[in-house]
């Protein structure tokens, strides 16, 4: 199955991003299907953060790649997946970690 997912560069304390469609059994830094685009964290300006193919993006979506969960909430900002069902997805995702929380014992405090 192909992962539209990141690819960390830059060096320590300077990320830099390659979003690129790979092989998901690949390492990280594995061959490459395509470049789809950039991100950088650390630029001042949202506008220049991120560098997208969107035509490509959605090619890729179109014969069955799926995005990590990552690049899918960015996807989803740019109105390049389902949003409802990304929505779904999120709140799903809560109601579980609440649940976890929820279940697990609460600790009394230690007297000293």
């Amino acid at each position: 199955m192909v992962r539209i997912r990141m690819q960390r560069f830059g060096r320590r304390n300077r990320p830099f991003y390659r979003i690129a469609a790979i092989d998901q059994r690949a390492q990280r830094e594995g061959l490459v299907l395509e470049q789809l685009g950039w991100f950088d964290p650390l630029a001042k300006d949202p506008a220049k953060q991120i560098e997208l193919n969107e035509e490509r993006v959605k090619h890729w979506i179109g014969v069955g790649a799926q995005p990590s969960e990552t690049m899918r909430d960015m996807l989803a900002k740019r109105q390049l997946v389902d949003v409802a069902a990304w929505e779904a997805d999120r709140a799903k995702a809560r109601k579980v970690i609440e649940a976890k929380v929820a279940a697990a014992p609460k600790e009394a405090p230690k007297k000293a």
